[in-house]
């Protein structure tokens, strides 16, 4: 006799990122694993009273989503400050400043995140912006793509930054005519205020990772690969939150961990990388924490023109400049050092947005396959917005996986007005090749880089699909190429990222014997006409055949 279960999903579709199309079909749960996948009429030998249906009302499950780049700790830490996500124009983003210190009188920093480089004539907001609604203590805000800061002029004088402060190698310190900070810093020069601003509380890193994983629930975001463990980028260590919220048995979903490679530094950051990742093996067995990947910056962003690009930028009057932007760490050295992460068993994490990055983290993995052979690390490059055609055929021969953010992938202001009227004309065409990628072999896996840019992985498969952001009337960017199916994009953020996570034994699909890691959209976005697909929800996320969104009172 059939042992009844604990859960059966039934009454619409499945998608089980095993096939292209969903499917009618019942998914049975125990113990909070997947124990049947069976026809629906068959589902009723597996119910009994204590069985819990849930009626998909014609909707679509899927396997929950998995991010393989982001940020939960620091988003949730945002979400907790001076979040400026989601104004739309400068004025509303000093207002909110305004609000933000009038409602928080005691505290000394003022730190958040959220601004939009194109609220800004030249993507450069002014320190004389904030200092006209606060003067008397210092403000420092990320962007909200974190490779530019904001600050007043109370910042910069505690920090004793001034006109013969030097730009670091790694950034740039936007300035006045007789060399006074400005306002803005591009990549490595935030840095340049550690020293004095306060660092985050561990508390408050524990309640942003709380905050951030609710959100992430909501959404039905599962699991994740957070591409910062360690310090960087101005940002705190958060291995020791991960353990606590472990420990405690809050971090439900399952987190892969990026360690940090400091650019400024060499091989000798290796046994202490290894040391980290086997203790935490030993700590937690069943890897609900794993910190068996590296995070290498390669470049930086094409908006402050720090993407490592082939071509030199254009200027304002479309002459070419001596800039093709920086390339963190050094070609020759790349190929070293990702050599000896690979030989050590560590995954390879590329931040490669400019086409001379994507192709310098390509060669590096070359050269580590020639001395070591065929890897199994599963190494993925992330962001890929300018990618060389040439070189996305190298991806499946390298088992390098294109890790992709889909919700850049069309037009809107920052890219319109901040960077292709700075590269060559046929820019467009090769930006965010995931079409091409795709076409020519490579795995595909999915992430946000959320606070970036929005969490939402149904926002980022409609702009896949379509290559226009939700409810817009812009045209599509790029080529009908580069557009995905639905399926291949959901398979994206599913399968795909549970394979460079690492848990593509236990989740990523809907198969017997996976975790009952799942998602419910209403209504099923096979049923929508592409433009519409934006529309479907999340009505409920489930971690291990427990319901985590909507939580029950």
């Amino acid at each position: 006799m059939a042992v009844p279960a604990d859960l059966i999903y039934t009454g619409g579709w499945i998608f089980t990122a095993r096939s292209d199309a969903p499917e009618q079909l019942a998914v049975a749960v125990t113990d909070g694993v997947i124990s049947a996948v069976i026809p629906e009429a068959e589902a009723a030998a597996l119910t009994d009273e204590s069985t819990h249906v849930i009626d998909l009302n014609g909707g679509l499950l899927v396997p929950g989503f998995q991010d393989a780049h982001i940020h939960p700790v620091s988003g949730g830490v945002e979400l907790l400050q001076c979040d400026l996500t989601g104004t739309e124009n400068a004025e509303e983003a000093v207002a909110r400043i305004a609000e933000y210190a009038a409602a928080n009188p005691d505290i000394e920093w003022i730190q958040g995140a959220g601004w939009s480089m194109d609220h800004f004539p030249g993507g450069n907001p002014t320190r004389g912006l904030i200092d006209a609604v606060v003067s008397d203590r210092p403000v420092l805000l990320s962007s909200r793509d974190h490779h530019s800061s904001w600050a007043n002029t109370k910042a910069f004088e505690i920090a004793g930054i001034t006109a013969a402060t030097a730009d670091p190698a790694d950034g740039r310190i936007e300035r006045e005519s007789d060399g006074t900070p400005a306002g803005a810093l591009q990549e490595g020069a935030s840095e340049l205020f550690n020293h004095v601003r306060p660092e985050t509380t561990d508390d408050l890193a524990y309640k942003g990772l709380l905050r951030a994983q609710e959100e992430l629930f909501a959404l039905g975001v599962t699991g994740w690969q957070d591409a910062l463990v360690g310090t960087g980028l101005g940002m705190a260590d958060s291995l020791t939150i991960y353990e606590r919220a472990a420990d405690e048995g809050t971090l439900l979903a399952h987190v892969v961990g990026s360690q940090w490679w400091e650019r400024s530094a060499g091989l000798e950051q290796l046994p202490r990388m290894i040391a980290r990742r086997d203790a935490i093996a030993a700590r937690y067995p069943g890897k609900e924490l794993d910190l068996s990947t590296v995070k290498m910056m390669v470049d930086g962003v094409a908006e402050n023109q720090t993407a490592a690009m082939n071509v030199p930028y254009r200027d304002a009057h479309g002459h070419a400049t001596d800039n093709s932007g920086l390339s963190f760490i050094d070609p020759e050295l790349l190929k070293e050092y990702v050599t000896a992460l690979d030989a050590a068993g560590f995954q390879v994490h590329f931040h490669a947005l400019g086409d001379r990055a994507v192709r310098e983290a390509l060669d590096a993995l070359d050269a580590a396959q020639a001395e070591n052979g065929p890897s199994v690390n599963r190494h993925h490059l992330a962001h890929l917005q300018v990618v060389d055609s040439a070189d996305t055929a190298r991806f499946a021969p390298l088992n390098a996986t294109a890790n992709i953010q889909s919700l850049w992938g069309c037009h809107e202001t920052q890219l319109d007005e901040l960077t292709l009227p700075f590269l060559p004309d046929d820019s467009e065409e090769h930006h965010y090749p995931f079409g091409e990628l795709h076409a020519n072999g490579a795995r595909l896996a999915a992430g946000s880089d959320w606070p970036v840019s929005s969490a939402s992985p149904i926002d980022a498969i409609h702009i896949a699909v379509t290559r226009v952001s939700p409810d817009s009337t812009d045209k599509p960017l790029g080529e009908p190429i580069q557009k995905l199916d639905l399926a291949t994009s959901l398979t994206a953020y599913t399968a795909g990222s549970a394979y460079v996570n690492r848990r593509d034994h236990d989740t990523g699909a809907i198969i017997p014997g996976f975790l009952a890691n799942l998602v419910v959209l209403e209504p099923n976005p096979f049923e929508l006409d592409p433009s519409e697909i934006y529309t479907s929800t999340v009505t409920s996320t489930w971690v291990r055949g427990a319901q985590v969104y909507p939580r029950s009172n």
